[in-house]
C-alpha cells in the first residue's frame, strides 16, 4: 500500500508541473523552436541537448520533439548518441535521486513489508518496467527514482535503461533528419525495440550465469 502512494507521491508533482507549464514548454520548444534553439548553442548544442534531456527528471520537456531537432541538427549517429546519452543521464538522476533516501528512510517510509516487496518486484520486473517507460510520460521519473529507492541492482538497471534510451534516441533521431517531428509509430516501436533488446539481455545473463 505505502510503496503504492510512493508512486502518487512522485507522479502527481510531475504530473501537476506538466498540466502547469507543460503546455508553454511545448509550444517553446516545438520542433523548429527546439531546432533554433540548439542552433543557437552554437558548438555546445551537444551539451545543451544532453542538459535538457537530463532535465527531464524535473521540467516538462518534450523529450521525442528533443531528440528530433538533435537528429535534424546532427544528422542520425551522431544525433542519436547525444540523445542517448541526455536519456541515460536522465534515467541515472533519477535513480540517484531515490538512492539518496537511504534504505533506513525507504524501510521507515514504505514498511518493511512493502520495501521487501518493491525491491523484489523490481529485482525480477524492474528491467521491463524500465526499459519499456522511456518513451511514455511521467512514467520514467517515477520509475528510476523507485528503482534507486527500494535498491534495484545497479547494473540491472543501467541494461534496462540503456535497452531502453538507445532505441529511443537513434530512432527519433532518425525521424529528425527528415525535418519532421516524431510519427504515431515511432511510440510503437520505441515499446518493442527495448522489449526485444531487454528479452536478449536476459537470456544473456541466463547463459553467463548472472
Amino acid at each position: 500500500m505505502r510503496l503504492a502512494l510512493w508512486f502518487l507521491a512522485l507522479a502527481v508533482p510531475v504530473l501537476g508541473i506538466w498540466l502547469l507549464w507543460g503546455g508553454g514548454w511545448e509550444s517553446y520548444f516545438s520542433f523548429a523552436g527546439s531546432v533554433l534553439w540548439l542552433e543557437n548553442a552554437g558548438r555546445w548544442a551537444w551539451a545543451a541537448g544532453i542538459l535538457l534531456l537530463a532535465s527531464d527528471v524535473f521540467l516538462p520537456v518534450p523529450g521525442t520533439v528533443v531528440i528530433s531537432a538533435l537528429g535534424y541538427v546532427y544528422g542520425t549517429l551522431l544525433g542519436g548518441a547525444v540523445a542517448s546519452v541526455g536519456l541515460m543521464a536522465a534515467g541515472l538522476l533519477g535513480y540517484g535521486a531515490g538512492r539518496l533516501f537511504g534504505e533506513d528512510f525507504a524501510r521507515r517510509w514504505l514498511g518493511d513489508g512493502d520495501y521487501e516487496a518493491g525491491r523484489r518486484l523490481f529485482e525480477n520486473g524492474g528491467g521491463w518496467l524500465v526499459a519499456l517507460s522511456r518513451a511514455l510520460p511521467i512514467l520514467p521519473e517515477v520509475i528510476s527514482c523507485t528503482a534507486g529507492l527500494v535498491r534495484m541492482p545497479f547494473r540491472r538497471f543501467v541494461t534496462a535503461l540503456a535497452c531502453g534510451s538507445v532505441p529511443m534516441g537513434f530512432l527519433f533521431a532518425a525521424i529528425g533528419t527528415t525535418g519532421r517531428d516524431a510519427p504515431g509509430w515511432a511510440l510503437a516501436l520505441s515499446l518493442v525495440i527495448p522489449a526485444v533488446l531487454w528479452l536478449a539481455a536476459g537470456r544473456l545473463r541466463k547463459h553467463s550465469g548472472r
